[in-house]
Parts: C-alpha cells; structure tokens; sequence
C-alpha cells in the first residue's frame, strides 16, 4: 500500500516525538551518571573547567576542533590603513580596491590615502 504525503508527515511527528523522549531519557541518565562520579571523586567546578572565566570554552573548543582555542579574529583584524574622501577603505592586504585604482591612475599618490 502507498503512503501519502499526510500519512507520512503524521508518522514523521511521531518518530520526532518518541527520539525527543529517548533523548530526554538518555539525558537524564548521562547527568545522574554525571552527578555520581562528581560525588565519588569530590570533584569541583574548577576540577571540571568551571572555575576560571573561558576556561570551559577553551576546553570545548579544543575538543570540537583538536586544537586550543584562540583570541577570534574577525574580519577587522587588518585595520585600515588606506582612506579617501568618501570613507572607502583598504587595510593593504589582498588586491588594491577599484577606487583606490581609479584614484592611483588618475594621478594621486598612495600616501594621499595613508591613514
């Protein structure tokens, strides 16, 4: 026999609602496993990476990636160092930008535009 669509989507609901169980089970099962050992072992928030401020994070982004987890540089780590008139800028890096073509071939110097 053929499903429709509908019949589909009603067993989808109803596979999502028997894994948000099991998942809540699991959970509940991990932090009591999870509480016991803190109990056993004396452990304390800092033994775990809670007591110092990003040392937690550290940890997990360690974990997630393999590797330490660094200070994140966004796109603004290279300041700009080039400026015209019309607030375009450039940090210097990479190809130079249209305007700063235009400008430089209609004459003007790079320093005009140095920061």
């Amino acid at each position: 026999m053929t499903k429709t669509y509908v019949q589909i989507q009603k067993q989808i609901e109803s596979l999502q609602r028997e894994a948000d169980k099991l998942k809540r089970k699991e959970i509940d099962d991990v932090i009591a496993k999870i509480k016991e050992a803190i109990d056993v072992y004396g452990l304390t928030s800092a033994d775990l990476g809670f007591g110092t401020r990003g040392a937690a994070r550290r940890v997990a982004a360690t974990k997630k990636r393999g590797r330490p987890a660094t200070k994140g540089r966004g796109k603004s780590s290279a300041e700009a160092k080039y400026r015209d008139e019309s607030g375009n800028t450039w940090g210097g890096r990479g190809p130079r930008p249209q305007w700063l073509r235009e400008a430089l071939a209609a004459g003007k110097a790079l320093q005009d535009f140095a920061v």
